[in-house]
């Protein structure tokens, strides 16, 4: 991170993840509302395993970048061995990515040998994830005070509402709220990322009397007064209401086209099951008919009448 592209990469992948679990859960959840049961995550038809795929070379691309593809030497440390103070933040970023990774990769391993408490663990181990997300953005080594620092402190309250829906889907896997909310909160920092990425580092974007300046090699946002970094700090505010009533929006209108589309399917299916229920309780009417007229069981109207005609005759 620490750059556009460092915050709006991430910032993708969080999106895509999100939307990715938005939409499989309103599926599930509208195709089968009376089972529904939650997943941690979801396979695809064609690779069982490509979102924890996407995850793991995600992380991998990820650490890459913040160890040896971005500094200047293609390696984090001094000469002595030691971390140097502007590389800091580079081990923070990599070991929220090895977390994820690790959320990944046993994920993978325990839906493989399937024991009895795989979803528990696996859902132990994204909240994990999320849990070293949240700590280390919260006490992370860049400008707490700054333009950027409540940028983290406002993705820090998508963080939060990420790991305790995580935590509540151990004990509540049947509810499609938490679930909901969850992969809501998991493209909200997707999309709060990508604008974070834009507006800190493209400069026509930066608050009026705060521009860009190097330091230690990275470039951070400053104010020229205290006036100017308010102004600033006032319009991430708001640009964060504005993102949360806009993702607010989408996610209804997502979920009404969801089931406009599914809903008339599980419609037809029931009106197909009551139908079919209906021809079969008619065929059974019919054969205990056919039975009873066998049998010299109590006969119709129709032909109790037919009867007494036949002996009026006879007299």
């Amino acid at each position: 991170m620490g750059s556009l592209v460092g915050h709006v990469a991430p910032g993708f992948a969080f999106l895509a993840l999100g939307f990715w679990h938005l939409f499989n859960h309103i599926k599930l959840h509208i195709l089968h509302p009376n089972s529904y049961t939650s997943s941690p995550w979801f396979p695809s038809s064609k690779l069982r395993y490509i979102e924890l795929f996407f995850i793991m070379v995600g992380s991998s691309i990820s650490i890459s970048m913040e160890l040896f593809i971005g500094p200047e030497r293609h390696q984090p440390f001094d000469p002595d061995g030691t971390i140097p103070s502007n590389h800091l933040h580079n081990f923070e970023h990599a070991a929220i990515s090895m977390t994820f990774f690790t959320y990944a990769a046993f994920a993978l391993l325990l839906d493989k040998i399937n024991p009895k408490a795989k979803y528990a663990l696996t859902q132990f181990l994204g909240a994990v994830a999320f849990a070293q997300q949240l700590l280390l953005f919260h006490l992370h080594s860049a400008d707490h005070m700054g333009v950027e620092g409540q940028y983290h402190l406002l993705l820090q309250s998508a963080i939060v509402v990420s790991l305790a829906t995580t935590l509540m889907g151990i004990g509540l896997p049947k509810s499609f709220m938490v679930s909901f909310i969850r992969s809501l909160s998991i493209l909200y920092q997707g999309v709060w990322l990508i604008i974070m990425g834009y507006m800190l580092w493209t400069p026509d974007l930066i608050s009026k009397g705060c521009f860009i300046h190097s330091e230690d090699g990275h470039q951070v946002v400053r104010c020229s007064s205290d006036e100017a970094l308010h102004r600033a700090k006032a319009l991430v505010n708001i640009q964060f209401s504005w993102t949360l009533i806009l993702v607010t929006v989408f996610s209804m209108a997502f979920y009404l086209v969801l089931v406009k589309l599914y809903g008339e399917k599980v419609e037809y299916s029931t009106l197909a099951k009551e139908e079919a229920l209906e021809l079969e309780e008619d065929s059974d009417d019919v054969e205990s008919q056919k039975e009873i007229s066998k049998h010299g069981e109590p006969k119709s109207f129709i032909q109790m009448g037919k009867g007494y005609a036949v002996m009026d005759i006879e007299r």
